[in-house]
């Protein structure tokens, strides 16, 4: 089964209305892509980043987080149902610093990812292991782990609406990386856990890579089977960087 590639920017909290404009300027005067370009600014930069590109369909919009409540006294907390008025395709959910930072457990990212389904966005679920499990032969066991809160929840079903990112809390901000291989292997790993449940559904699921992904390590990684694009961090926020792992996807 072909599965479109997604290339997708986090930005984290980065940037400025000076630097996002240049970036996303930059960014649109690349053109078509056979992949799905997003990116996914800080809330405060939405409204910009969804005005500056309104009159292209070249790059989808993503939010980097949501709470798993509607409305109420949450300070400081941002509903699905608010992102709908920003032109939001995707949200993060899951990411492993918002695990590891402020402690959002399975049970609470499988909320968030069913407040999402509930509005019709595309969660994209980020699941992956620390250095001490992938040390101690865990990895696929806690990415199953993670992924079966959702199931549990929401039924495999759900998974025909989700992208999956797999990315190894080892290799996220420090340089390293996971081998291509590596990487497909916890990729294939990933669809076949998912394939117990479904095995249309596992073919169809887009899982993305993100690990400190490259320019240069982008090309071995698009070409292995079961890793259907990439979730980028610091190299998202360097126009030509990005792109070129865009044009590595195809």
């Amino acid at each position: 089964m072909i599965r479109q590639k997604i290339v997708a920017g986090n930005w984290k909290m980065h940037g400025s209305t000076e630097s996002i404009t240049a970036l996303v300027t930059d960014l649109l005067k690349a053109g078509h892509s056979n992949s799905e370009v997003v990116v996914s600014p800080s809330f405060p930069y939405l409204h910009l980043v969804s005005t500056l590109c309104a009159q292209s369909d070249l790059i989808k919009l993503a939010a980097q987080n949501v709470s798993d409540k509607e409305s109420g006294a949450f300070t400081g907390e941002v509903s699905a149902s608010m992102l709908e008025d920003f032109g939001v395709k995707y949200v993060l959910v899951g990411h492993s610093e918002r695990r590891s930072l402020y402690g959002e457990t399975d049970d609470l990212v499988a909320l968030k990812i069913q407040s999402l389904l509930n509005k019709d966005f595309t969660p994209m679920f980020c699941i992956g292991e620390t250095l001490e499990e992938r040390e101690a032969g865990q990895t696929l066991a806690v990415c199953e782990r993670q992924i079966q809160a959702v199931l549990s929840l929401l039924g495999v079903e759900a998974f025909n609406r989700i992208v999956i990112a797999y990315e190894p809390v080892w290799a996220i901000g420090t340089g390293l990386s996971a081998t291509s291989e590596q990487a497909q292997e916890v990729h294939c790993g990933i669809r076949a856990f998912i394939a117990k449940s479904s095995d249309l559904v596992a073919q169809r699921v887009q899982i993305l890579y993100g690990g400190s992904v490259k320019a240069s390590t982008s090309r071995a990684l698009f070409a292995m089977p079961d890793i259907d694009g990439a979730l980028v961090g610091g190299a998202s926020l360097d126009a030509k960087e990005f792109l070129e792992i865009v044009k590595a996807a195809g």
